[in-house]
């Protein structure tokens, strides 16, 4: 399976959608597959997050231009809003990309979040890992845009870019204790609109301060993406970043949250929110001192 993923024909995308399928959906023998990828080292993740509105998508479209321009390929995971009906995606991003959708070098793969709280698939990290060993030079993941509770995509990307608009500035404050601190770099988009340079400079002046260290600076690049304006700049501090990181202990770190995310996962498997409905109404139904504390000890 992973050799045929790997040739990044139009047969291996259909054979690459279907190990994503079996893997998104934990069915047939997808933890062979899971077991037989390699590290697939060269292969970069770049997590695109941050507040609605900000210009996200069009921001992955025109990045997508740029990394074909560079001769190289690229996979993209938009994760949408569940449908409360199917939990299914509710935005096809492949219908806001759709330039690219016959392209012989772009994948694009439209995943449902599900309810998880950290605005993304709860498979995302096995899905990245198939995606990186399908052939692709960079593997984009854009999330949801939640606010705070994105933090996940920091123990996912090589590099997390943090989408902005002018407008945010009220927002900064409360972003900071999350959304703010997982940036490796920032993007202010639409950067044509007004306000936009006062912007800037109040930015940087808050993350001055970061947790990195002080010799370590957190680039902050204007875009205006619907007219592909600084995306070649984007793209070089991406890759710039990507890099030191594979030369550092982040790896390590990303590798540890990945692993920490897995195990939990794993341990809390054969745990359904619908049989827990049902115990519970039944457990209420003869005992109406019911207690959750001592529910949850019985269930241990």
């Amino acid at each position: 399976m992973t050799q045929q993923v790997s040739k990044l024909t139009g047969t291996s995308f259909k054979s690459l959608a279907r190990t994503i399928s079996l893997v998104e959906n934990k069915a047939g023998n997808y933890l062979d597959i899971l077991l037989n990828l390699s590290p697939a080292p060269e292969s970069l993740v770049i997590g695109i997050t941050g507040p609605p509105g900000a210009g996200k998508s069009t921001l992955v479209d025109a990045l997508i231009g740029e990394i074909l321009s560079k001769d190289k390929k690229v996979g993209i995971l938009c994760v949408d809003p569940s449908s409360p009906f199917n939990l299914g995606a509710l935005l096809g991003d492949r219908i806001r990309m759709s330039q690219w959708y016959l392209h012989p070098h772009v994948f694009i793969r439209s995943l449902a979040n599900r309810g998880s709280l950290g605005g993304l698939h709860p498979s995302i990290i096995e899905i990245t890992d198939v995606m990186k060993n399908a052939g692709f030079d960079y593997v984009i993941v854009e999330t949801v845009g939640v606010g705070q509770t994105e933090v996940e995509i920091a123990g996912l990307a090589d590099t997390t870019v943090i989408v902005l608009v002018p407008e945010a500035g009220d927002e900064i404050q409360t972003m900071k204790a999350g959304l703010m601190e997982i940036g490796d770099i920032f993007v202010v988009n639409k950067a044509d609109r007004p306000g936009a340079d006062t912007f800037i400079n109040n930015l940087k002046q808050l993350l001055f301060p970061s947790r990195h260290l002080s010799t370590h600076h957190i680039p902050v690049v204007k875009t205006v993406a619907l007219r592909n304006e600084g995306i070649d700049v984007l793209f070089e501090k991406i890759n710039l970043n990507s890099n030191a990181v594979k030369n550092a202990h982040k790896q390590y770190w990303l590798l540890a949250e990945k692993a920490y995310h897995l195990l939990t996962t794993k341990r809390m498997s054969g745990i359904y929110k619908e049989e827990l409905y049902n115990r519970i109404k039944s457990e209420i139904a003869v005992n109406k001192n019911f207690n959750l504390y001592r529910f949850i000890e019985a269930e241990k």
